[in-house]
């Protein structure tokens, strides 16, 4: 029990030395917290630290993360698995719970930092470019599932989860992992090779993207803004990885209301799942998500929620337990094999393809170059990445738009990603 308890503090304590390591060192601030914790994790998992079980055991497991103790206690009295295998089985319990628990609680809090009319009031302005993106992903992420449906299994899985990822980011990622039931190897594979494939795309944006678009897109037309507002909102988006005054009181309390909303809508969300009917359960867990996504989104909308200081940075604080906690869940060893060439042209074709698409659709419709690169940016990377990119252009004023059009991705990732994993399971 005693080891079990160790267990949950260290998943739930160590993202604070992640973040203290990106505060002191510029190097590991530009590896970034969500590539730490999933490196810290990897080597947790194929170190040998946490125990991998019998050869029945995991054979018995069949690609589910936990066996039911009836099952178990079965296995291990027909000689199939062994004692050790319940200690194997409870950490892969705790791990479960973790990283289910760390996502329904962070989404809601990630969403109330949003203020939705003030972003939508900016997003006008490259709304067709928002749209274009939208169009893009959809399309090439659609042509890649039947490109590569035979290669590997469930590619409508994964299909939806780039889908998610494009349209938002990182936490819609991880949600849809729990709607779609990937398995952590599978999933950290994924991640694995999207962080790769992004940071080529995040290089290419800073250097050379500016001029090879304003060479054949329209030339971005200045527009008399409001620069208070500008200025506030590149505060804002550099600061979202500031955790520094968490723990002051006066910052803590209107934080553990914003937890205690987000515990009340999570709790609202599964209660939602019970109206589910017994033969439609496999969509227990996506009715689960997208009513949390819906209810986080109608909070935000209350000043006094989406005022609270610091709830962006609770959020991404569990998004760092969930990436450690479902990291320690793999091994190196047996993760990356056959088939893992096809995953890589896969999750290029999505990002290089809806690019491309994007790049013709704005050349169509006359996208001004500025506006198209900082719409995509927010789409690719976030919100986060949008004044980076904005410098490289050396124009702020797009900023509040490449921001406006993350916002919205956030909102849209989960709807759009399970809508079109869905879709696809039936071809």
């Amino acid at each position: 029990m005693i080891k079990m308890i160790l267990l949950i503090l260290f998943y739930l304590l160590f993202p604070l030395l992640i973040v203290w390591l990106c505060q002191k060192w510029s190097f590991f601030e530009k590896l970034g917290m969500i590539v730490l914790a999933y490196g810290f994790g990897l080597f947790i998992g194929t170190a040998g630290f946490l125990p991998r079980g019998s050869d029945g055991f995991r054979y018995a497991l069949m690609g589910e993360s936990v066996l039911k103790t009836e099952v178990l206690e079965k296995l291990i009295a027909e000689g199939k698995a062994t004692q050790n295998d319940r200690i194997v089985n409870k950490i892969a319990g705790i791990q479960n719970n973790i990283v289910t628990l760390a996502i329904l609680l962070a989404f809601p809090l990630i969403i109330f930092s949003l203020d939705l009319k003030r972003w939508l009031k900016y997003a006008k302005k490259g709304f067709i470019s928002v749209a274009l993106a939208l169009v893009s992903g959809i399309v090439m992420v659609t042509a890649g599932f039947f490109i590569w449906k035979d290669t590997f299994p469930d590619t409508w899985k994964l299909a939806g989860m780039f889908e998610g990822i494009y349209t938002g980011g990182t936490p819609n990622f991880a949600a849809l992992k729990l709607i779609l039931n990937v398995d952590a190897d599978r999933f950290v594979v994924l991640n694995t090779y999207d962080m790769i494939v992004g940071a080529v795309l995040v290089l290419f944006f800073v250097t050379i993207a500016p001029g090879i678009f304003r060479a054949f897109l329209p030339k971005y037309k200045q527009v008399n803004g409001n620069d208070a507002d500008v200025d506030k909102v590149v505060n804002e988006t550099e600061n979202m990885n500031d955790f520094s005054g968490m723990l002051q009181k006066k910052m803590l309390l209107p934080l553990l209301k914003a937890l205690g909303i987000s515990v009340l809508i999570s709790g609202a969300g599964a209660s939602l799942s019970l109206l589910v009917p017994a033969e439609y359960k496999q969509y227990e867990m996506a009715v689960v998500v997208l009513s949390i996504t819906t209810l986080s989104i109608a909070a935000s909308l209350i000043r006094s929620v989406h005022t609270i200081e610091k709830t962006f940075q609770m959020g991404m604080y569990l998004i760092l337990v969930f990436s450690l906690t479902v990291a320690s869940q793999s091994d190196l060893k047996t993760m990356f094999g056959k088939g893992m060439m096809d995953l890589v042209l896969f999750i290029s074709w999505c990002y290089f393809g809806s690019l491309f698409l994007h790049i013709l659709l704005a050349r169509i419709f006359r996208i001004d170059a500025d506006n198209f690169l900082i719409t995509a940016t927010a789409f690719i990377f976030s919100p986060p990445f949008v004044p980076l990119v904005a410098n490289a252009l050396k124009n702020k004023d797009v900023i509040v738009t490449g921001i406006a059009g993350g916002v919205i991705g956030y909102m849209l990732g989960n709807y759009f990603g399970t809508t079109l994993a869905y879709f696809l399971k039936g071809f």
